[in-house]
């Protein structure tokens, strides 16, 4: 290892931490990947030693990794001449479970992303910690190392479902109490499940099942259409007139 491999972030932290965390950094950003197991040590020994003092948890977020790396485009067999929207319907909300999109490079679907500040070596760092189950998605609690974490990890919640395990008041935030489902997961319906209304008989908001239809608004393939290469054509003449 050279002296500037162990004098950079990547290099503390593989010193330091081992096979615990795989590290890569790509554009000056590091990222290290860990276990779930193992987040509590680690955030603390960042939190803590002197060679890190990540003493600000900057930000906290879930993701959903269901589909990752697909995509509904089609960009190289569509007509450049007809009005083909080039859409295949594979994206959110628009698959039934047995035909959903499967991450062919992420085998796990959700993870915690957490944003770290080190302010007296200003440093920053990104750790991603996977869920084991798909199924009930589950990460440790930061709020005994970074207590200002406590609205992020609800947040994560209410929208991607992900439980933080040891948080002390895990519970909604942004949707209603009543709310069905996890907004931001990738299998969540565009239109939602319900939706809600005030019956003033009953004098009360009630909620029913959705009744707007499902559709697809995405723009159509861009076209050499005639009236546009006259418009290109008119223009360069100004240029030069001018």
């Amino acid at each position: 290892m050279t002296d500037t491999q162990k004098t950079s972030l990547a290099g503390q932290l593989a010193a330091r931490f081992g096979d615990m965390l795989t590290i890569s950094t790509v554009r000056n950003e590091t990222t290290a990947e860990l276990a779930a197991a193992d987040l509590i040590a680690v955030a603390t020994a960042l939190r803590d030693e002197p060679a890190f003092r990540f003493s600000e948890l900057i930000d906290l977020c879930g993701i959903d990794y269901l589909g990752y790396g697909q995509t509904e485009w089609d960009t190289e067999t569509i007509s450049g001449t007809g009005f083909s929207r080039g859409v295949e319907g594979e994206a959110m909300g628009r698959f039934d479970w047995a035909g959903r999109p499967r991450g062919a490079n992420e085998p796990r679907r959700f993870a915690a992303v957490i944003q770290l500040l080190s302010i007296e070596h200003n440093r920053r760092l990104r750790l991603r910690v996977f869920c084991a189950d798909d199924s009930m998605p589950v990460v440790p609690s930061l709020t005994l190392v970074w207590p200002g974490v406590n609205w992020f990890e609800r947040e994560a919640f209410d929208l991607y479902g992900i439980i933080f395990d040891g948080h002390p008041d895990l519970r909604r935030i942004l949707t209603d109490y009543g709310f069905v489902g996890h907004p931001f997961r990738k299998d969540f319906p565009l239109i939602g499940n319900v939706e809600v209304r005030y019956d003033p008989e009953q004098k009360r908001v009630i909620y029913e099942p959705v009744s707007i239809e499902p559709r697809v608004l995405v723009p159509r393939t861009i076209r050499d259409d005639a009236d546009l290469m006259q418009a290109k054509a008119e223009a360069a003449d100004h240029w030069r007139e001018n």
